[in-house]
């Protein structure tokens, strides 16, 4: 399973990546929440969770106090990590 070692290069920098994005968008919605100004879409938010970010959003919701009363980002979120978790397990220990 030559390809899982091929793969996990370009995915840690993927990784790399969409978790600073997801930390640093949570950190400019705070901003923009405090300021009043135009808002980050929950859904955006909630996307770069989707697509690896979850540890950065989780991060950036403790760091910057944000989204912690909403229970799709409070559940949604850690589930989303374990998910990720999980499939990295898979992907670097069990399967090959």
């Amino acid at each position: 399973m030559e390809w899982i070692s091929w793969l996990m290069g370009p995915l840690a920098v993927w990784l790399v990546f969409i978790n600073l994005l997801a930390f640093a968008l949570f950190g400019v919605d705070k901003r923009r929440a405090k300021r009043h100004s135009w808002r980050i879409r929950e859904t955006s938010l909630l996307l770069t969770a989707v697509l690896g970010g979850s540890l950065g959003a989780l991060l950036g919701m403790l760091v910057f106090r944000h989204k912690t009363r909403h229970g799709k980002f409070m559940i949604g979120v850690p589930v989303l990590l374990a998910i990720h978790v999980a499939i990295w397990l898979w992907l670097r220990f069990i399967l090959p």
